[in-house]
């Protein structure tokens, strides 16, 4: 009797359940084939593996930092930006979202999760046969941190099984928390940041310990799109819903950080805005910032560029770039910004009358403010615009000095014993003046002759004949060695000595020019500039740094005082010149800013001198001036030397120095340049030199005169016709 064949229904139910068994049977078969393939590889990949030990010391590139003098970050320099975080100082829950967005088993598994690689077997083989399920991956965080330090990106077997097997020997060798310090801080999250401090600062500008709960997700979903902001955004949602399920925060918590999703989502669907303004919101929604490197200040990257070009000829690229120096530079914000606007604003009033559409013809210039006493470069600006051109025009260009090499050329004829500042110079036409081949006459900037006009008034005025006859008087070398023995002009460079190199053709830099007008008031010392305090290593060790020939010592650090000022300098040896000369040159530069050249330049209630400066067809403007604790140098011309337009002067230079001083002085007390021993003052009358008492109109000024000098009497005073009855200094033209 044959048995009835069973219902239908139960011969499907046998055939489901064999397939589910065949099914089964096959996943299990190929887990066990791969575990078994890779077993076999393993052994020959056991003997080539690298060194992992060192990890034990992991100190990773870091980025050297370039600070103010308040202590306000300026810069960064390096290959990889990264900000290196111990696992102390990092947020529980950043921690957490990584977890849950990279390894959800990271605390339990040994290196490799053999869970993790079933269920990504699972999910993509349905993912494959077109199933409801996605691709994923099954690298736990410590095979990243073996493949990121030891391997190559590349796709193959055998880079896979050194990375299982790496991460095994990783996980036997370190703790957790060690190696999850070493994942958060070598991962690349996008715009050049390399962990998690640094991505912290590029999207958020600000540190871990204050990222909100979204903005941790977000963190947390760039690795697997660490150049995709957008797509990150999305992935936020999935690492979110995660964290939930491993318990991390709850579901109340990921739905206030999911609210403004849900929001434009619905919005989308609705046709009321596009993905593309859904996506503008999400950002907005996270905060995000320009980041710390992208909202650098323009002005101080001409004085950050000399810092590092300085520093990567000392130190060399490796060095400066990746062993996160500590450098604690002179700079003073509140200056720089003042400097930067003052210069910027008279070049844009320029370039707004005379270049407004042009390009390439843009009028350019450079400030420099320093410390006259110690040489701290306080300020620095080398042209309009970085972006536009990286030229430091405060540091390298070389350009005529004009008058502004006047006060060493008097200082020259002090030095001689044969003129105080009242001795009368003849300021008379010089017919047929030859040099060598070359006849010519030599004229003021206003076409006219004064007469005998004193020492101080010729200075004050700038008059270029006086300085010529004086210079016949005194001798070309003497009056040009006082300006190389100040620094302002190179003995090396000078290859025709003429007397042209009297009036200013020879060339110099603005921060050479500025550092000679600084020995006027610092007792005559010649200064060196510097750039840089000190400079650390990542471990806060002081390290020996020569910048700009000027060598850092760590010896005397301890002795500083708050504020970070350097330590005390050196005892110096002997001044360039006699202190009295130097007050002498001060004090009639004092009187050009108040009733000369540089009334541009006068600041209401402080005591300020310098001097303008103009070559040929105006071709460069110059002020060079001082208060008792700045020195400021500003030059402004074009790149590629021409004249500029009429009207313009050397009165521009002056303004830019005034603009600044005005705000670099302001709420301070005044304070007179300091009076050297061994100095008479007598009043005088200032366009004759002779004493006050016989003087019947002009002003009436106090002059300062070395033991023996007298103010000029008034037999050798100017007529109203211009003659003198006596003597007068000043050639024999």
């Amino acid at each position: 009797m044959r048995a009835a064949m069973p219902p239908l229904n139960v011969i499907l139910d046998r055939l489901n359940i064999a397939f589910k068994w065949a099914f089964r049977i096959m996943f299990y078969a190929i887990v066990a084939g791969v575990f078994a393939f890779t077993f076999i590889i393993v052994r020959y990949a056991f003997t080539d593996l690298p060194d992992y030990k060192a990890l034990a010391t992991y100190t990773p590139p870091v980025a050297t930092r370039l600070f103010a003098s308040d202590g306000s970050l300026l810069q960064e320099y390096a290959e990889e930006r990264r900000v290196f975080i111990d696992f102390e100082d990092i947020p529980p829950m950043l921690v957490n979202a990584f977890i849950a967005a990279e390894d959800q088993n990271f605390w339990w598994h040994p290196g490799i999760d053999p869970i993790g690689i079933v269920r990504a077997l699972k999910n993509n083989t349905i993912r494959w046969l077109g199933g409801p399920a996605r691709f994923s991956g099954a690298s736990t965080i410590t095979q990243q941190v073996a493949k990121n330090f030891f391997l190559t990106p590349e796709r193959s077997i055998e880079r896979k099984v050194k990375e299982a097997v790496l991460a095994l020997r990783l996980e036997r060798a370190f703790s957790k928390q060690h190696i999850m310090t070493l994942y958060l801080n070598q991962i690349f999250l996008g715009g050049r940041a390399h962990g998690i401090g640094s991505a912290a600062l590029v999207y958020f500008d600000k540190p871990v310990q204050e990222l909100t709960l979204n903005q941790m997700a977000f963190l947390a979903a760039l690795p697997m799109a660490p150049n995709n902001r957008v797509r990150a955004i999305h992935r936020r949602n999935y690492v979110l819903g995660r964290m939930v399920a491993d318990g991390f925060i709850s579901q109340e918590a990921a739905d206030e950080a999911l609210s403004m999703d849900r929001e434009v989502r619905g919005l989308v669907r609705a046709g009321e805005i596009t993905q593309a303004e859904a996506n503008e919101r999400l950002t907005a929604h996270l905060n995000f910032t320009r980041g710390f490197w992208d909202r650098m200040e323009p002005e101080f990257q001409f004085f950050a560029e000399e810092v590092r070009r300085e520093l990567l000829a000392e130190l060399g690229r490796e060095r400066l770039y990746n062993h996160g120096l500590y450098v604690r530079t002179t700079i003073d914000p509140r200056l720089q910004r003042a400097a930067a606007n003052a210069l910027r604003a008279e070049l844009r009033r320029y370039n707004n009358a005379h270049h407004r559409n042009a390009e390439g013809t843009q009028l350019q210039g450079g400030i420099i403010v320093i410390n006259p006493h110690t040489g701290r470069v306080l300020a620095m600006t080398g042209g309009y615009c970085f972006r536009e051109s990286s030229f430091n025009r405060a540091m390298q260009a070389r350009r005529q000095v004009g008058s502004a090499l006047k006060p060493f050329i008097y200082l020259a004829a002090l030095e001689t014993g044969n003129f105080t500042p009242q001795t009368l110079l003849l300021d008379t036409p010089i017919v047929g003046f030859r040099e060598g081949d070359l006849l010519w006459k030599p004229e003021n900037f206003d076409r006219r002759f004064l007469g005998p006009v004193p020492f101080r008034f010729a200075l004050e005025t700038s008059r270029n004949v006086p300085v010529i006859r004086l210079v016949e008087d005194i001798g070309l070398r003497p009056s040009i060695e006082a300006a190389t023995r100040f620094g302002v002009y190179e003995t090396r460079r000078i290859r025709d000595w003429n007397m042209s190199l009297a009036l200013g053709s020879g060339e110099t830099t603005l921060a050479r020019l500025t550092k000679g007008f600084a020995a006027f008031v610092n007792g005559g010392h010649l200064i060196d500039l510097a750039f840089v305090d000190y400079v650390q290593d990542r471990f806060g060790r002081n390290i020996n740094v020569e910048v700009r020939g000027k060598r850092y010592e760590t010896r005397g650090m301890e002795d500083w005082v708050p504020g970070m000022l350097p330590p005390p300098p050196i005892e110096r040896g002997e001044p360039l010149a006699d202190p009295r000369l130097l007050y002498q040159i001060t004090s009639i530069l004092q009187g050009a800013v108040e009733h000369g050249t540089g009334r541009q330049a006068r600041v209401p209630g402080q005591t300020v001198a310098g001097k303008t400066g103009t070559t040929n067809e105006v071709r460069d403007v110059w002020f060079i001036g001082y208060s008792k604790d700045l020195a400021v140098g500003v030059w402004m011309g074009y790149d590629t030397p021409r004249p500029m337009a009429r009207g313009s002067g050397s009165f521009m230079a002056a303004r830019v120095f005034g603009n600044f001083m005005r705000e670099a002085l302001y709420g301070q007390p005044n304070r007179p340049f300091p009076i050297p021993d061994g100095l008479e003052f007598v009043r005088v009358e200032r366009t004759t030199g002779v004493a006050a008492v016989h003087a019947t109109d002009g002003r009436i000024i106090t002059e300062a005169f070395l033991p023996g000098q007298t103010p000029n009497p008034p037999a050798r005073a100017a007529r109203p016709d211009g003659h003198t009855d006596g003597a007068i200094m000043g050639g024999v033209f």
